[in-house]
């Protein structure tokens, strides 16, 4: 269970096949990790990417959703609304090194929103900033999309992001300082 009170999706703007498909694996495998319900993905689909963060799900329990997605301009533009075709009436925010900081703006985020988080492609379409409620900066240097990701997730989430609980694991890992401690629930405890 996320420790954010309403929903939060990750969209991946313009993915292309054989070009950095461990990095999308690994945003939707940390959106997962941090607390995020959904991971959408625009561009090329892939669905091998999609059947290895569902195993991941499937092995270590929780509930995450993955989807491909044909327009993400259309899909943004529904997600603001608040009419009562399916609109969400959510807040979009823009992880872009060419925005606020964010541990300037994460306080502003509403929390009694759903929130939608736009992780951009090598050209990002200026409409996205525009649509965006917050354009938000983890660092004004290059760097990995899943590391903004990681650290904006932790920040709107209090530092709290790791602590959730993940429902009905096949496979549970346990911190241990002493040894590998994995628990495996389909294994019958001898008593």
């Amino acid at each position: 269970m996320p420790n954010h009170p309403n929903p939060i999706t990750v969209v991946r703007l313009g993915y292309r096949i054989g070009r950095d498909p461990r990095i999308n694996t690994h945003l939707g495998l940390v959106a997962r990790a941090l607390g995020a319900d959904e991971f959408l993905v625009s561009g090329d689909k892939n669905n091998k990417m999609f059947d290895t963060i569902e195993q991941v799900t499937k092995t270590f329990g929780g509930e995450f959703k993955t989807n491909h997605l044909e327009s993400p301009l259309k899909w943004i533009k529904k997600y603001k609304s608040d009419d009562n075709e399916g609109g969400v009436n959510g807040t979009v925010i823009h992880l872009t090194m060419y925005g606020e900081d964010y541990r300037k703006v994460v306080n502003e985020i509403p929390k009694n929103k759903p929130l939608a988080i736009i992780v951009g492609g090598a050209k990002v379409p200026a409409s996205i900033y525009r649509m965006a409620h917050y354009n938000v900066s983890v660092g004004n240097q290059p760097h990995s999309e899943v590391a903004a990701l990681a650290l904006f997730l932790d920040k709107l989430q209090d530092g709290k992001s790791i602590e959730q609980s993940f429902p009905n694991p096949i496979l549970e890992i346990i911190p241990d300082i002493e040894r590998k401690n994995v628990i495996d629930h389909t294994k019958k405890e001898v008593e």
